[in-house]
């Protein structure tokens, strides 16, 4: 099975930035769907934005696009997702997720999930 595991989290001001990074492993399928999605207190779950493994450009969320940039590195098995501009409307669990085959990810069709991490952002 696909192990996803989440760091980078942490708090910060608005304005400011974080990367996240998301390490995979386990994987046996030739190509995934990986992204992020992010859950505030009270909120549903929300795709942030993903990436197709075997090539392609990045899909965002319109709250976050041109603020959030998705990369990957193949070599280390790890996907990262650039944040900046961070507002407090950014603070959530973030998670990463993948799928096997094409994208879109969302929390329905999203089947490998990893534990999460905390992005607070204050005013």
């Amino acid at each position: 099975q696909v192990h996803l595991v989440e760091s980078g989290g942490g708090s910060v001001q608005a304005g400011g930035s974080l990367r996240l990074s998301c390490r995979a492993s386990g994987y046996t399928y030739s190509s995934y769907c990986m992204g992020w999605l992010r859950q505030a207190p009270g909120k549903e779950r929300e795709g942030v934005g993903d990436i197709y493994t075997g090539g392609g450009s990045a899909y965002y969320a319109d709250s976050v696009k041109g603020r959030f940039t998705i990369s990957q590195d193949n070599a280390k098995n790890t996907l990262y997702l650039q944040m900046n501009s961070l507002k407090p409307e950014d603070t959530a669990m973030y998670y990463c997720a993948a799928k096997r085959g094409y994208c879109a990810l969302d929390p329905v069709n999203a089947e490998y999930w990893g534990q999460g991490t905390q992005v607070t952002v204050s005013s």
